[in-house]
């Protein structure tokens, strides 16, 4: 009876906070909204002026010596909300029906006060999550996203002082790998989250959410710092009036002739290699339109993918590009000299189906030679593949007579890479054969990446299919003349490079010398290497 009597205590409660407290704020918005279409002289006229200068003003000369403080998320981004960068750990971190379920929470959230939103999305994004997973995110995911809503202005400030804190409500798992290894803060104070061994309970710590301002004055005492920046709203007034000076950052300085978005080539740290599945920044709205659109993406991948198998190549072709897909080809097969060897096709490495849309694309069978591959992605690849041992010697005979039987495709990269870089070409394809031809491809996505370091690879496929519009751009350069290649008297490595360099031209891309062992280490932890289950098994018994 007692426990019946706590029970209803505790549902009492939640009514309260989720349904009469909340409708009452929700009907004090709806009230504000009223007076808005009724009188918009009355708002205009409630209105105050900020009190603060824009950051646009603050000059950038001799600041060496400053220190900094601000909030990520209306200091340094160009937007606000925070509900995007919690829908990444949701779906990158959890799984789909988490993310459902944050985004089903929108409604609620809405009506809810800071701090209650707050906790609630803190409880729906992290109970139950593995450490280790939000480590990945953290390091893999987040960054990418972090840097493409930097805002420029505030970046240069931040850039130009010596000292940087960062003081934030939500919590510190989320944004100090970011600060730190990107933007070189000094310290980081965000919420704390409670733990049971290696998974969060969603709970927030004993010490409760950050309360910015209290931070501050806990961590400077009654020294003031030089610069504060935070958002227009009152919420932060509180929290840069604590400094000597003191700006806010509005995604609105485009409209005075000035952009606030971040460019590439200003990024702090170049961009090389992130992880994740999502290609778009998941606001409530775009979130909403993926999940509409799930059911038709997963249709039209397995109509695609099938119609690539079973189907001949022109066949093929035509229905892929009446359901969406922007294939565009440019140059045409290479001219055949009187060797009985086969053309080594020597492609940048985007998705795991480059081989498959070159062979569609020229209309003739190609074999693939391929590192590591899922059994799954090997039964339905519609061409020939064969794995790769990484053992030079053997790999290097193993091309050989697939280059005595035929035409083969190798992407030298080793790896995919979504962003505009190559990586350091293996230098073993230019010992085997004289007939190169490189091959210059790339892909555009709008809601799925194709390609993942620490998912798995057998959906690869499918994720690149399920996009609206999935684009495949094919350059099929001219093939080299023989005096560059090892035949000509070039060393392999010289061969290696200078298609690095074509290729990377004929993209727009940039050379690196990063390789799949650097993409692995960054985005998994591990050298990306899948030991073969015998081998494991009998390195265990010995």
């Amino acid at each position: 009876m007692v426990f019946q009597m706590v029970l209803l205590k505790i549902a009492d409660w939640i009514l309260y906070q989720l349904l009469a407290n909340s409708c009452y704020k929700a009907a004090r918005k709806m009230r504000s909204y009223g007076l808005f279409f009724k009188n918009q002289s009355l708002k205009s006229s409630q209105q105050q002026p900020p009190s603060f200068p824009n950051v646009i003003k603050c000059g950038l000369e001799n600041r060496g010596s400053d220190s900094l403080v601000c909030d990520i998320h209306g200091g340094l981004l160009r937007t606000e909300s925070f509900f995007p960068y919690f829908m990444l750990v949701a779906f990158e971190g959890g799984s789909i029906l988490r993310a459902f379920l944050l985004l089903l929470s929108c409604p609620i959230l809405w009506v809810l006060d800071y701090e209650l939103k707050l906790r609630a999305m803190i409880f729906i994004t992290f109970c139950g999550l593995r450490l280790k997973d939000m480590e990945n995110v953290s390091r893999a995911v987040l960054p990418k996203f972090y840097l493409e809503n930097l805002h420029l202005k505030a970046f240069e400030v931040v850039a130009s002082t010596g000292s940087r804190f960062a003081f934030t409500s939500v919590p510190r798992v989320m944004v100090e790998g970011f600060l730190k290894e990107y933007l070189q803060f000094d310290n980081v104070t965000g919420t704390e989250l409670h733990t049971v061994g290696n998974y969060f309970t969603g709970l927030v710590s004993e010490s409760g959410l950050v309360s910015k301002h209290r931070a501050l004055t806990d961590c400077f005492g009654d020294k003031k710092p030089d610069i504060g920046l935070g958002s227009p709203s009152l919420h932060d007034h509180l929290f840069i009036s604590l400094c000597k000076e003191a700006y806010v950052v509005s995604s609105d300085d485009g409209k005075s002739g000035t952009s606030s978005a971040m460019p590439r080539d200003k990024y702090p740290k170049p961009l090389v290699f992130h992880d994740g599945r999502l290609a778009f920044l998941p606001t409530p709205l775009a979130t909403l339109s993926m999940f509409m659109w799930l059911p038709i993406g997963v249709f039209l991948a397995l109509f695609r993918l099938f119609a690539g198998i079973y189907l001949p190549y022109k066949l093929a072709l035509f229905l892929g590009v009446w359901s969406g897909v922007d294939l565009r080809v440019r140059g045409c097969s290479p001219s055949r000299s009187g060797h009985r060897k086969g053309i080594l096709y020597v492609c940048t490495h985007r998705t795991l189906l480059d081989p498959v849309f070159l062979s569609t694309s020229l209309g003739q069978p190609l074999t693939a030679v391929t590192y590591s591959l899922s059994k799954m992605s090997e039964v339905i690849a519609p061409i020939k593949t064969v794995r790769l041992t990484r053992e030079r010697n053997q790999d290097g005979n193993t091309m050989k007579r697939l280059l005595s039987e035929g035409d083969l495709v190798v992407c030298p990269e080793g790896t995919t890479c979504r962003e505009p870089y190559l990586l350091r070409f293996s230098s073993l394809f230019a010992e085997l054969a004289s007939e190169i031809v490189p091959v210059a491809m790339n892909t555009r996505v709008s809601m799925f990446y194709g390609t993942t370091a620490s998912g798995l690879k057998c959906l690869d496929p499918i994720f690149f299919l399920m996009n609206p519009r999935p684009s495949y751009h094919i350059q099929i350069l001219e093939k080299l003349p023989r005096e560059l290649t090892c035949d000509g008297g070039r060393s392999s490595c010289e061969v290696a490079n200078y298609i690095q360099r074509k290729l990377a031209d004929a993209l727009g891309f940039e050379c690196t010398t990063l390789t799949r062992k650097d993409k692995y280490m960054m985005l998994a932890g591990n050298e990306g290497i899948v030991q073969d289950k015998r081998k494991r098994s009998q390195s265990i018994g010995k």
